[in-house]
């Protein structure tokens, strides 16, 4: 039995399921993500008048007409890969040339806007060419005596615009509608059994785009785990609502055309990702950060609530929490020099580098680590399932929500108690609701949060030994939020006000 998985063919025995396939493809999504299954494509594809032409510029998306040069096109869209622009002019753009069949002749005809023509260029059969009409106009291009006219461009108009000499055709896909195919699924169940010609998908992959580097830095952010969480589906879109709130640049505008991954930068929804599966036009609240290039099928496939496994490239630059020796190695592996500023012991981690986003540090091809003791960086463990909009709040003042480890700067340490004091403002979290409050013992490395019964909301506490009246933030119970708990508690001991503390969380 012949399927395919993430686009490779293989061969399985009868009876096979999905794990078989997966397994002799050495293809293994994220853990908790969908893997995407689809049927009968390929019938359908034979079928087809649309069809995707990829050049070295974008995509162009053409309908075929209903005459008789359609069985030509059948005949040579395989002769049609890797032709190249001949001439490009006000009139049109050419690209060839291949061999085929065509009857063609000498007289002249009315072409339209945006008609595909197949034309004998020099009158010769063997240097077939397609040309794309630009405006109105009358010309020879060696067509039958209908005109040559066999197709219609209805997508990527703009690419046509930025052709020129040299650039060429990469590659053809005939296009399947999505609501054509009815036996298409997204599955977690790994006994599902397989049939002949079945479509397995279990990634996408993605590009970041250069001219947004704090933007792909965010998406970059979002996919941290390998994954791309979707929280809502439409008919023209998937979003996530991983980064909700948090704030991000506006840099790059572009059509948000299929595979187009955005950010939302003003407004409602600031913070939300987004993932097109059918074009729309540019916004100016939306920052395009990512292109889908490989598994469109498994955004198309996602409902709200699963996962998708993501590969994104080029990989982040993430060092924080590493240590400074492992640190340097990875930027002398990837050719970019390091600096180190701040403590160079032999237990130095680093807990800030500059620039801070990948695409950035790419390009400089440099990058500066600030390091200090690992007995500054604290183990927390947090409560996601009992203090949800407490942890958000939290997340989002030290930096957790993007990044693997965030900074406490100690604002006052009395007895057993250190209050920490963040240093991002938090706006929108005016509301601190009390939940998880605590009840007859605070016990000994508890975290809490000060909740809007408090005069000191969002102040950030610790308590090193257990107590019966007061929370980690120096608050009565009903004042006090619980969020976590400090996995090495002895390191804190003598930390004095005024120093700057690093939490790492583990799950």
């Amino acid at each position: 039995m012949r399927v395919f998985v993430d686009g490779n063919e293989i061969e399985l025995g009868p009876g096979a399921c999905l794990a078989d396939a997966l397994q002799k493809a050495g293809s293994k999504p994220a853990e908790g993500a969908i893997v995407g299954v689809v049927k009968g494509r390929g019938e359908k594809s034979r079928q087809t008048n649309s069809y995707w032409l990829n050049t070295s510029k974008g995509r162009i998306r053409i309908e075929l007409l209903e005459n008789e040069l359609q069985k030509i096109w059948h005949e040579v869209v395989d002769r049609i890969l890797g032709s190249r622009v001949r001439w490009a002019t006000a009139d049109g753009v050419a690209l060839g040339g291949f061999s085929s069949e065509i009857s063609f002749g000498r007289s002249a005809h009315e072409y339209n806007r945006w008609e595909v023509v197949l034309g004998a260029a020099g009158f010769d059969a063997e240097n077939t060419q397609l040309i794309f009409i630009h405006r109105r106009h009358s010309a020879i291009y060696g067509t039958p005596d209908n005109g040559g006219v066999f197709a219609h461009v209805v997508g990527g108009k703009s690419t046509l615009d930025r052709l020129e000499i040299g650039d060429k055709i990469e590659g053809i896909e005939p296009i399947v509608e999505w609501q054509d195919l009815t036996e298409k699924t997204s599955t977690l169940d790994m006994t599902l059994p397989l049939e002949e010609d079945m479509e397995i998908y279990t990634r996408v992959q993605a590009e970041l785009i250069e001219e947004a580097p704090l933007g792909a830095e965010f998406f970059l952010a979002s996919t941290r785990d390998g994954t791309f969480r979707v929280d809502s589906v439409s008919s023209s879109y998937v979003l996530s609502d991983q980064l909700l709130t948090e704030r991000v640049a506006y840099e790059h505008r572009e059509p948000r055309l299929e595979g187009v991954v955005t950010v939302r930068t003003v407004g409602r929804g600031l913070g939300r990702i987004f993932i097109y599966k059918q074009d729309r036009t540019s916004n100016p609240s939306h920052s395009v950060v990512a292109r889908v290039v490989k598994g469109m099928d498994m955004i198309k496939l996602a409902r709200p609530g699963q996962l998708i496994t993501f590969d994104v490239t080029p990989e982040r630059i993430m060092l924080l929490g590493k240590s400074l020796e492992d640190a340097r190695e990875e930027m002398r592996e990837r050719g970019i020099e390091a600096e180190a500023v701040g403590y160079m012991g032999e237990d130095a981690v680093v807990v800030k580098q500059d620039p801070g986003a990948t695409m950035e540090i790419l390009k400089a091809k440099r990058v500066k680590l600030s390091a200090i003791p690992s007995s500054r960086l604290i183990s927390v463990q947090l409560y996601y399932d009992l203090a949800p909009k407490s942890l958000d709040y939290f997340r989002h003042v030290t930096g957790l929500k993007e990044k693997p480890l965030g900074p406490l700067p100690v604002y006052f340490t009395y007895e057993s108690t250190l209050l920490f004091k963040p240093e991002v403002e938090a706006v929108s979290y005016k509301e601190l609701l009390p939940e998880n409050k605590p009840v007859g013992l605070v016990p000994a490395g508890s975290i809490g949060i000060s909740n809007q019964v408090s005069k000191k909301i969002g102040m950030v506490g610790i308590r090193l030994e257990e107590d019966r009246r007061y929370g980690p933030s120096g608050e009565k119970f009903e004042a006090t939020n619980i969020i976590g708990r400090v996995l090495e508690p002895e390191k804190l001991r003598d930390v004095k006000d005024g120093e700057t503390i690093y939490i790492r969380e583990e799950r």
